[in-house]
């Protein structure tokens, strides 16, 4: 059996080093490192596979997020909607510029922002919300999106763990992910379903205006050289990335279908444990499963991962401690947010390895030494 691992990014590469090797030795030649034609081709398909009008590439989905709420001319102490059940990347970007994070609860079962407590949270300074497609499955868009009509809000979507992921909305249409609200923010760290070699990101628009403003931003504030309009920043995808992203792009929905495979399986294992509740799949969303997130009901955690470990099994917690009870948050007033789910999932959630390369000996072996530590513990 190959040593289990999270995300086996060795054995996926395997499958396509031909492919990578070439474009970089080609780009090694012509030391077309910055820009160039694998950016602007990466960018193009990008925006085709969402359907959308256009991909604006960063350094990482970090900037994705920063550089969206620039553009879109957020002042500080503007108030922004956002989960706390999020990577901290989410919600620190929003306290760098120095806006104001305004934590609502999320939904127990679908890990995303609950459309109710996004209501109650709204205020004169509301200005945007930032729903979270967390681990690959879509937030309640058609909701999210009539709030934000209602009181005239941006929508930033973090889509940094959905990429490829399909939203039907209420009308019947199927929407990816990203491209529902006033942009979508994506990351292609490695361990990401679409992964590069490095850091990367982009943000995925159908507004011209915008789109024009996002470039500009991420160019030190200019369209033309050396005239600088706006303040920005210094966020570009290099050109290697671009080309290792591009191999990867037309494999992307073939990752997502082995992903789903290898969650099928194991929700047949551990359906009927009532100390384990599996992944929930809402009608509006085909989890696209960049985590495996279990929720356990009265299973010590920490002697779980332990267990595992000695097994060697690798788990993670995504995430033991939510955004509002970070000491970073403590001068924005992270502790006054009461969020009882979201407390309650940091202290039950666990996720179980996941990716492309994953096979049934493996999975057989992880549902094994789950299923023995529940049913004995």
């Amino acid at each position: 059996m190959y040593p289990i691992q999270m995300v086996d990014l060795q054995r996926q590469y395997q499958r396509i080093k031909e492919q990578i090797n070439t474009s970089l030795s080609d780009i090694m030649e012509k030391a077309t490192f910055i820009g160039g034609k694998y950016v602007e081709d990466f960018a193009r398909q990008l925006a085709e596979y969402h359907r959308a009008k256009h991909a604006v590439t960063c350094a990482n989905g970090t900037d994705a997020l920063q550089i969206s709420m620039m553009a879109l001319g957020l002042k500080p102490g503007d108030e922004v909607i956002t989960p706390s059940f999020t990577y901290v990347a989410t919600t620190e970007v929003i306290a760098l510029l120095r806006l104001q994070p305004v934590f609502v609860d999320v939904d127990p079962k679908t890990f995303c922002l609950n459309p109710e407590e996004v209501r109650k949270a709204i205020t004169p300074k509301t200005k945007a919300i930032v729903p979270v497609h967390l681990y690959g499955h879509a937030a309640p868009m058609d909701e999210i999106l009539e709030i934000a009509r209602a009181h005239n809000l941006f929508v930033i979507e973090d889509n940094a763990q959905g990429i490829g992921c399909d939203y039907t909305s209420k009308d019947g249409s199927v929407h990816k992910t990203g491209t529902l609200g006033t942009v979508g923010c994506t990351s292609f760290f490695p361990s990401k379903n679409l992964g590069c070699y490095g850091d990367g990101g982009a943000m995925i628009t159908n507004d011209t205006k915008l789109a024009e403003t996002l470039k500009m931003v991420a160019n030190h504030g200019q369209k033309v050289r050396y005239y600088h309009d706006m303040v920005g920043c210094n966020s570009r995808l290099d050109a290697m990335q671009a080309a290792i992203l591009s191999v990867k792009l037309p494999l992307l929905d073939g990752y997502i279908e082995a992903r789903r495979k290898a969650a099928d399986y194991y929700d047949a294992a551990f359906a009927g444990n009532e100390r384990i509740t599996t992944p929930y799949r809402a009608p509006y969303s085909n989890h696209v499963f960049h985590q495996y997130t279990l929720v356990l009901d009265g299973v010590n955690r920490d002697n779980l991962v332990q267990y595992l470990a000695e097994q060697k099994i690798p788990s993670m917690i995504y995430y033991p401690v939510p955004a509002h009870r970070q000491k970073m948050f403590d001068s924005f007033g992270g502790n006054s947010f009461s969020l009882p789910v979201t407390d309650w999932l940091t202290e039950r959630v666990i996720s179980l390895p996941i990716h492309t390369e994953l096979d049934k000996e493996q999975q057989d072996y992880i549902i094994e030494h789950v299923l023995k530590f529940v049913n004995k513990n």
